[in-house]
């Protein structure tokens, strides 16, 4: 079969109308904090790399970029267009995350909670759909603790 390739998550990218206004959106309400920032001149970009413990996230301020299409803010909606669809973290209770999150002001499209799972729904600043699934940490679920 050959050999094992291995790898593991580094970031998602998201494409922002304002930079600025992003970081500033996901350091309130996500926790995050800029990790770099750079331009891509190629492409008129400027790029922040935010981190929030081992998870990273790109943000992309891109000139002259297309607003995201209303369609793409839902979750049911955005599965009926090919591509990629929103980035995802595990939390260890939906519903006491989704108080936290209310407290801090976010856009919460949905709490669900559903026979194959509970998740939450939420928009940044721009329209970009994240989601966060009820899951028990890694280590419970591999025996590392």
């Amino acid at each position: 079969m050959g050999t094992r390739l291995e790898f593991w998550h580094h970031h998602g990218g998201l494409s922002v109308p304002d930079l600025e206004a992003a970081i500033a959106w996901w350091r309130a309400v996500l926790g995050f904090e800029v990790v770099k920032r750079f331009p891509i001149p190629a492409i008129a970009a400027q790029v922040a790399m935010l981190r929030n413990g081992p998870l990273h996230i790109e943000l992309f301020e891109v000139a002259g970029a297309k607003p995201l299409p209303e369609e793409r803010r839902q979750p049911d909606s955005d599965l009926q267009t090919h591509g990629n669809k929103h980035i995802s973290f595990a939390v260890h209770s939906v519903r006491e995350f989704a108080a936290e999150l209310e407290r801090r002001g976010a856009d919460i499209v949905w709490v669900k909670e559903m026979p194959h799972g509970a998740n939450i729904f939420i928009r940044d600043n721009a329209g970009n759909l994240i989601e966060f699934v009820q899951e028990p940490p890694l280590a419970a679920t591999t025996g590392l603790l």
